[in-house]
């Protein structure tokens, strides 16, 4: 792989459960390295309605490291600071519990992490009730995140506008704001 031991033990590269995700890790790594602009990783079967227990632990196991690894990389080659990571899903899970131990889906409250490319570190945004059930303070509504990471990535989400019937649409809605208080 022309890549040193350490590197790949850095992602969980060769060690069974890590093995496959860290591998995404590294190619992620690679092509941010030639320039490739927008690159996605995906990692399957988060949805635990049931068995989350166990879910939680099989998925934390095949990502942490990696991603971490990831993260370090970036950081030791100098690129982090120009590149921004996120990890989400589509929507947050309910607190309670369904049936066969799992949650069912929750859009009220949200978890995501964001790093590098201009993300203040080390900073928690936001909270939820004392149930984590909805978000409470410093909600983050999904034109804001948008408009957010466009302006990360260097765009004014304001002047970003697609034709559609006759109008003119953003992505970001008419109520998109950028959250200054997450940007370094």
């Amino acid at each position: 792989s022309g890549e040193s031991a350490e590197t790949l033990a850095l992602y969980g590269i060769g060690s069974g459960a890590t093995d496959t995700f860290g591998r995404q890790c590294l190619i992620a790594r690679r092509m941010a390295e030639a320039g490739v602009r927008f690159i996605e990783l995906s990692h399957a079967n988060w949805d635990h309605h049931r068995n989350l227990e166990n879910g939680l632990e099989t998925n934390c196991g095949q990502t942490d490291l990696p991603i971490a690894g990831l993260l370090e990389d970036l950081k030791r080659r100098d690129m982090l600071k120009d590149t921004l990571v996120m990890w989400s899903g589509e929507f947050g899970r309910t607190p309670h519990g369904q049936s066969d131990n799992g949650r069912d889906h929750n859009n009220k409250g949200f978890s995501l992490w964001m790093a590098g490319g201009g993300v203040k570190g080390g900073l928690t945004y936001g909270s939820t009730d004392d149930y984590g059930y909805q978000a409470v303070d410093g909600k983050v509504h999904i034109h804001d995140w948008h408009a957010t990471i466009l302006h990360l990535l260097g765009l004014d989400h304001e002047r970003l506008t697609y034709n559609y019937a006759g109008r003119d649409f953003r992505l970001t809605d008419v109520h998109g704001r950028v959250v200054d208080e997450i940007v370094a």
